[in-house]
Formats: structure tokens, C-alpha cells, sequence
């Protein structure tokens, strides 16, 4: 997989960054295009927002299917970092 990183803007904790070759585009899309916003939570800790556009070639259509697959494996890493960083806080 190839990734390209589309902005990092460390004031607005905002990091933006699109996979543009590699199996996840399963020849049918130009680029996927994430977005990751982190934001003071009030009670303390964090909130992280997370976004994702498709960019589809042609005439193909996403299903919901297929982006609830998706978004499910976003989470499952998401977890396993947040997991390992609170077992292991002098890691970061």
C-alpha cells in the first residue's frame, strides 16, 4: 500500500492523508481520502473524529456494505493502538 499524507496541521491537531496505490482500491478507486481530528474531550482524555471520502473510477458504487467492512477495521486497529498506549503509557 502506498499512502500519501494530504496536510498535518499541528495547531488544529488535524492529520489528513489519502492511500493512492495498493489491494485496498481493488482497481475501482482513484484514492481513498482520510481525515483524523483529535479534540479536548470536557470530562478529560481526548475525542478522536475520523472521516473518510472515496474516490471512485468510472461508474462504480460503494455499498454500505463494503464501508461498514470497512469502518469495522478502522476500529479494530484503532483499539489495538489505543489498547497497547494505555497499557503502555511511557511509550508515547
Amino acid at each position: 500500500m502506498k499512502e500519501k499524507v494530504e496536510a498535518l496541521d499541528k495547531d488544529k491537531l488535524v492529520y489528513r492523508y489519502s492511500v493512492i496505490e495498493g489491494d485496498a482500491l481493488m482497481n475501482k478507486l482513484e484514492k481513498i481520502t482520510y481525515e483524523t481530528k483529535l479534540e479536548a474531550s470536557p470530562g478529560g482524555g481526548s475525542i478522536c473524529k475520523t472521516s473518510s471520502k472515496y474516490y471512485t473510477i468510472g461508474d462504480f458504487e460503494i455499498t454500505e456494505e463494503g464501508i461498514k467492512a470497512g469502518k469495522e477495521k478502522a476500529l479494530q486497529i484503532f483499539k489495538a493502538v489505543e489498547a497497547y498506549l494505555l497499557a503502555n503509557p511511557d511509550q508515547y
